[in-house]
């Protein structure tokens, strides 16, 4: 089945099929895993960056290593949606930011060859736009208009939940919604507060959310045996498990990790990017480069 943000995946192995249907709801399929970074690493890396006239930011690096992954490991790019699985024609990130007056939710759309300084541009074009401009985004103003009328909201929601489930959205929608992504990613540090397991929405396709924490100081034993302080960012990561199997997601948090402590890495595109054999390419909005 055609939907306007993926495709119906049809070359999964039966234990893939048959998942959805024990686990009918995202949250009885969530699996989570602490991921600790090494700070020291990327806040080195940052700021090599400005010496060079590049002002990256923490956040810009880790949507980078995960975009690396994903453009190696397409099952990430995976939801669920009424016990079927689809594979996405696109890749984007939502995420939180402050605006002058309040807190607001940017998408952005990557393409998988992106690299950090690609990535770091989006993610700065965009929260400009936002703090600077105060140009509200597509999911604000579909919310005030369903403020706008007593008894709107809760008949407005319901009915794109079932349009969502039972049929497709149309692409305006699937735009405008934080909802519908590849990743979800929030950066509690800005507000000084640790990473958490966030849930992942049951509203919309999100199978990936990502905290990540305050930086904090811990005692870890070098490579020559002695103990020393040393400061870690933990990231929170919840995973819809319907998309990918234990050994899948274990692989690609190594290669996760592999990229943040060698960030040099994400400043060339990938060799190759490797696709879903689901995908086809249809809409030219939506699709995977």
């Amino acid at each position: 089945m055609y939907r306007a943000d993926g495709y119906r995946v049809r070359t999964n192995s039966p234990m893939y099929e048959i998942a959805p249907y024990i686990m009918d709801k995202r949250y009885d399929a969530s699996n989570s895993i602490m991921e600790e970074i090494d700070y020291e690493i990327l806040r080195d890396y940052t700021l090599k960056c400005r010496e060079r006239g590049e002002a990256v930011s923490h956040m810009a690096v880790i949507i980078a290593a995960y975009l690396r992954v994903a453009s190696q490991n397409p099952f990430l790019n995976r939801f669920v949606m009424n016990k079927r699985i689809y594979s996405r024609n696109h890749f984007c990130v939502t995420f939180v930011t402050l605006s002058k007056t309040d807190s607001t939710t940017i998408k952005i759309y990557f393409n998988l060859d992106d690299d950090v300084f690609t990535v770091n541009k989006k993610l700065n074009d965009a929260i400009e736009s936002v703090k600077e401009k105060g140009e509200s985004t597509a999911m604000d103003r579909i919310a005030n208009t369903l403020l706008s009328i007593p008894g709107l909201l809760t008949a407005g929601v319901s009915f794109l939940k079932f349009l969502d489930k039972h049929f497709w959205l149309p692409f305006g929608i699937c735009d405008a919604s934080p909802f519908h992504t590849s990743l979800f990613i929030t950066n509690l540090a800005s507000i000084r507060v640790d990473a958490i397991f966030h849930h992942i929405y049951e509203f919309g396709t999100t199978s990936i959310f990502c905290a990540m924490g305050l930086p904090k100081t811990k005692v870890v034993k070098d490579k020559d045996g002695e103990f020393r302080e040393h400061k870690v960012m933990e990231l929170g990561i919840v995973t819809d498990e319907r998309i990918a199997d234990g050994h899948y997601f274990g692989r690609c948090f190594r290669e996760f990790s592999k990229y943040l402590h060698n960030p040099e890495l994400l400043e060339k595109k990938p060799e190759r990017i490797v696709k879903d054999t689901d995908i086809k390419h249809k809409n030219p909005k939506f699709i995977v480069r």
